[in-house]
């Protein structure tokens, strides 16, 4: 099984605390780290750019600059790339809109993820497909039916494509988690790796994933589960990945 320690913003704008970050993952057996890549005055509209965003969570007064507090450019992406080669552990990101796919294919990423939000983001997905990388696709939130016509659209064009069956809830329940999906893709899907991306708390399920044919599994990963940010009260920390490994 390929581990994903999903790191996305738990870096908290900080080069050095994303170092740590990836270098934990090295140490309890991760095979890959991964970030997230936004346009952001192109990905949200204007009003929403500049609305204000007053939560304890926030890094900025407006919902735009805490997206920009958070977002790494070209050369936080160099270091990154660089460190991670020298630690021996794969690097990727997620690519949320053309300009961020066009970015980190300048950066040589070695695949890249698609997230649940843009399962009907076709344009997104031939566009990164004509890349010719390997493509890790989220389907939480989407039917069966959308699954199949990405399945449809995208594998003529790459069929370097694996589906990673996902519950978007922050956390999920275990109940809410529809594990025997893996086995419906197996099915429908014969000729792609299938995997899973957990947001539920603990390390149990992404085992019982496994056991039901999971190949990758992605999980968020953290330094400490009580840092700012809206993601760590879900992630495992170091001692939870490497139980999970």
């Amino acid at each position: 099984v390929y581990v994903i320690a999903e790191i996305g913003h738990n870096h908290q704008g900080s080069l050095d605390q994303c170092r740590r970050l990836f270098e934990k993952a090295k140490e309890c057996g991760a095979d890959a780290v991964k970030l997230q890549k936004r346009s952001n005055r192109k990905l949200f509209s204007k009003a929403q750019y500049d609305s204000l965003y007053d939560n304890p969570n926030s890094f900025g007064k407006t919902y735009g600059e805490h997206r920009e507090a958070l977002e790494f450019g070209d050369a936080e992406f160099a270091e990154l790339k660089s460190y991670a080669r020298e630690l021996g552990i794969d690097f990727f990101s997620t690519a949320f809109d053309h300009d961020s796919a066009d970015f980190l294919e300048e950066m040589e990423m070695p695949f890249y993820k698609i997230a649940s939000g843009d399962l009907k983001n076709i344009p997104l997905m031939k566009h990164i497909a004509a890349f010719g990388k390997p493509m890790i696709i989220s389907t939480g939130g989407g039917s069966i039916e959308s699954v199949e016509r990405v399945y449809r659209e995208i594998y003529p064009i790459n069929p370097q494509i694996a589906f990673l069956q996902c519950t978007a809830a922050y956390p999920a329940s275990p109940e809410q988690l529809n594990l025997k999906v893996l086995e419906l893709y197996r099915e429908r899907f014969p000729e792609i790796v299938v995997g899973y991306s957990g947001h539920e708390n603990g390390i149990c399920m992404p085992v019982v994933a496994y056991m039901l044919g999971a190949r990758i599994v992605e999980k968020h990963f953290t330094l400490d589960r009580s840092l700012k940010g809206t993601d760590h009260s879900f992630s495992l920390s170091p001692s939870g990945l490497l139980g999970m490994v």
